[in-house]
């Protein structure tokens, strides 16, 4: 039996020890290199008196850093992944939450760690690599680990704007990465296009499946994703054919007519989530990459990555909703309505997951963790835990589980409960919109809606009045040149939200 996610590591590179498994423009690590660099910082940090414990793993988006979690794992501790593109205040909180006795830093980084408060001991990557893998220590500490053994601790922004270190273990990322690896279809052939940040658990779905299978996998510059032709130039010069990317960074391409011009011509497995892919964009990709697989993933970081899935092969009309469809193999989905009963087909209730996949919770911090990591209230014989998402789904009339939007996202407006998503639904519903966001401004009791395309506010006024109830039509509509979006890509609504309160 699996244990530990390193054994992926430790069955490939004898398979495909010169291939390339980590690259981005200018640098490519093979499995051999990984698995060496990886076992000589294990050894390295280990002979330091570290094991047991949270290491903070500070560096930028490069193979390297990937390399670095690895060597982490193999001193039998976890790694904490910060990146200096996160804001300033959120990594200091973390330095003050986590009190890490080790930091891993390469030469870019180094000279800014000081800066963060930090005074304890870093440890230079560049060293690390050069010390000699001692066999013996590693299969010791291999020996004593559990696969209920911490593996990461990824910190999550919080609605409070408190960051809160979810910490997972082995056995619930290897249940992840197999249940994500058939649904994907992943194999030796798979090149990924890494589009998220190494700090967030969605980098996940790239990292282990290419330990796991001698896959590739390409970390695309940050900066391509503004520029969307340079874009599709980089995913058609390394030939990448698997993609699991937030849905702004897609529509980004649709939107500007990308498509038509250069597609991506070796796609063909397109996974997407985070966000509620509008039918329209989504009907452009599969206009012109009509072989290619769609693939709808759900899920919270306190479940391991992706929770849901459905593989999006017939037509939408311009009005649906692409369904998160069933669960990931061992693990449940629970609805719950107000009454911690559950809701009667077709109406709304609270998505709460139960399985092996989920987190230990949140680090040193047991209150929170009680909050949303309880007792399944239908369970009343024994202990079962289920982690309650905050987020509202129903079942469609073909038993396809379907995202409604955030509890938080559901107000109450002129004596009308309302979804927020709706109203962006129907917004999106406009030829001319690119991308659009609602949230609403409690100081005001305003609904307000942000939107980018060529569409006027007074046409789209008039184009919401003829979608929405009247109540639902948003009292102020603005148009933004570019939709702004957080570190990891995704629409930043508590930016908007800021933006309109000041």
């Amino acid at each position: 039996m699996q244990k530990n996610v390193l054994e992926y590591l430790e069955n490939i590179v004898n398979i495909v020890p010169g291939k390339a498994a980590y690259a981005d423009d200018t640098t490519q690590i093979t499995f051999e290199e990984v698995f060496t660099r990886s076992r000589s910082i294990g050894t390295y940090l280990y002979n330091q008196g570290h094991t047991n414990e949270p290491i903070v793993v500070f560096m930028g988006r490069h193979p390297r850093t990937i390399v670095a979690y690895y060597g982490v794992v193999y001193s039998g501790s976890y790694y904490v992944p910060i990146d200096e593109e996160m804001p300033r205040h959120r990594i200091e909180l973390i330095f003050q939450s986590l009190n890490p006795t080790a930091v891993v830093c390469d030469q870019e980084t180094r000279g800014s760690l000081e800066s963060y408060g930090y005074e304890g001991k870093a440890y230079l990557y560049e060293d690390m690599i050069q010390a000699e893998a001692d066999e013996e220590v590693i299969n010791s500490i291999r020996e004593r680990q559990l696969d209920i053994d911490p593996l990461y601790i990824v910190y999550t922004s919080g609605s409070t704007g408190v960051p809160k270190g979810v910490a997972a273990c082995h056995r619930s990322v290897i249940d992840y990465i197999e249940g994500l690896s058939s649904i994907l279809q992943i194999d030796e052939n798979t090149v990924f296009g890494n589009q998220t940040p190494l700090y967030v658990d969605a980098c996940l779905k790239e990292l282990y499946p290419t330990l796991k299978f001698g896959a590739t996998a390409y970390i695309i510059p940050k900066s391509l994703f503004l520029f969307p032709l340079k874009l599709t130039a980089f995913l058609n010069e390394y030939k990448i054919n698997t993609i699991c990317w937030v849905v702004s960074a897609l529509t980004m391409i649709s939107a500007f007519g990308v498509l038509e011009k250069d597609p991506p011509r070796y796609l063909h497995t397109i996974a997407f989530g985070s966000e509620v892919f509008p039918i329209k964009q989504f009907n452009l990709w599969r206009k012109h990459l009509p072989h290619a697989r769609f693939i709808n993933l759900y899920g919270p970081t306190e479940a391991t990555g992706m929770s849901c899935y459905y593989e999006a092969d017939r037509e939408f009309l311009a009005d649906e909703v692409i369904p998160i469809g069933k669960p990931f193999p061992n693990t449940q989905i629970i609805l719950l309505n107000e009454d911690n009963q559950v809701p009667k087909q077709g109406e709304t209730g609270e998505i709460c997951i139960r399985g092996t996949r989920l987190t230990l919770g949140y680090y040193n911090s047991f209150d929170k963790t009680n909050e949303v990591f309880v007792q399944n209230p239908l369970n009343k014989a024994y202990p079962d835990l289920i982690y309650r998402t905050g987020d509202l789904g129903r079942y469609n009339g073909r038993g396809e589980l379907l995202f409604v939007s955030r509890k938080d996202n559901q107000i109450k407006h002129m004596g009308h409960r309302i979804e927020l998503g709706e109203i962006e639904s129907a917004a999106n519903l406009h030829p001319d919109v690119q991308a659009a966001c609602c949230i609403y401004d409690d100081r005001r009791s305003k609904i307000v809606l942000f939107y980018t395309g060529s569409v006027t506010t007074s046409e789209m006024a008039q184009f919401l009045k003829g979608k929405l109830p009247r109540y639902m039509v948003p009292n102020r509509l603005k148009a933004l040149e570019r939709m702004p979006l957080t570190t990891n890509g995704k629409i930043d609504r508590v930016a908007l939200k800021s933006s309109v309160s000041q």
